[in-house]
């Protein structure tokens, strides 16, 4: 199979070329420089060109709060980008998988958002832009792979952990969330299950994490240090207590992922176990 993956050198985009190359596939990473996804007649000159069988869509602007600042901007990323590789999709008849977030939903409440739940209300601008890229999947797409996800940390981009081993080094304590709730997601696992995806045609909309729970991120920082042999002291406090932030995040972000299960796919391992590896292989 010959695989596009938009954002090939980006965090999730990288470790999905690698997989998808890994298993025999034809793998094809492009980032801005090959393909600008705003522009909707360079996506159909470089996918008409390349003639993929599937697209899976990494590409997107995820920087949270600086989006606040620059909705147009962000919103011609994730929103019109997302359509502009949907309609070439349907003009060539390939698959497409877009990968989107748990910040399409409110983040209240404590129960696990379900795949086909439609109470969206996104609270930010990357939320917003993200929905906009899953509702024009929709329109111009009769089948195709929405997947969610939350909590990403990979080795090629920066991430929550990489920001606590960096300000570990240079901190005797540091204040972390523990009212935000879900479950991290470690781009090599999720990669794999992308791919499996991929080669399926068991389309629909799905949840994706690693196992292993649902904590905070005061947790997540506990066990980042404790694994990395880290001194740090990590202090609880709640989100409105630890103020900065631009954008509002969700409280709630646990994800159910039971549909995965139910369509035979493989579930991601522990994220324990998946921090354990990424440590390692950046050490």
């Amino acid at each position: 199979m010959k695989i596009l993956v938009t954002g090939g050198r980006g965090q999730l985009g990288f470790d999905v070329v690698h997989e998808a190359a890994g298993r025999g596939h034809k793998a094809i990473g492009v980032d801005i420089d090959e393909m600008d996804i705003t522009d909707r007649g360079a996506v159909l000159r470089v996918l008409g060109e390349i003639r993929p069988d599937a697209v899976i869509h990494c590409a997107a602007w995820t920087a949270v709060d600086a989006a606040e600042d620059n909705e147009e901007k962000v919103r011609l990323v994730n929103a019109a980008g997302t359509e502009n590789i949907a309609r070439a999709c349907r003009e060539l008849g390939c698959k497409m998988m877009y990968i989107s977030t748990d910040y399409v939903f409110d983040g209240q409440g404590d129960i696990p958002w379900s795949p086909d739940c439609s109470t969206y209300s996104p609270l930010n601008v990357y939320g917003r832009s993200k929905l906009e890229g899953e509702l024009a999947v929709r329109k111009f797409l009769e089948n195709y792979f929405i997947v969610r996800i939350a909590w990403v940390f990979g080795k090629n981009g920066n991430n929550f952990v990489g920001t606590m081993l960096k300000l570990g080094k240079t901190h005797d304590s540091l204040r972390v969330v523990r009212d935000q709730i879900g479950t991290p997601t470690y781009t090599h696992d999720l990669a794999r299950l992308l791919v499996d995806m991929i080669e399926t045609e068991k389309y629909g909309v799905y949840h994706a994490t690693n196992e292993g729970g649902y904590i905070s991120w005061y947790d997540f920082a506990v066990e980042i240090f404790r694994q990395a042999g880290y001194s740090t002291e990590v202090i609880p406090v709640t989100t409105e207590e630890y103020g900065l932030s631009k954008a509002k995040r969700p409280f709630n972000s646990r994800l159910d992922k039971s549909k995965l299960a139910e369509a035979g796919f493989a579930p991601l391992p522990d994220w324990r176990d998946a921090l354990k590896r990424y440590l390692k292989e950046t050490e």
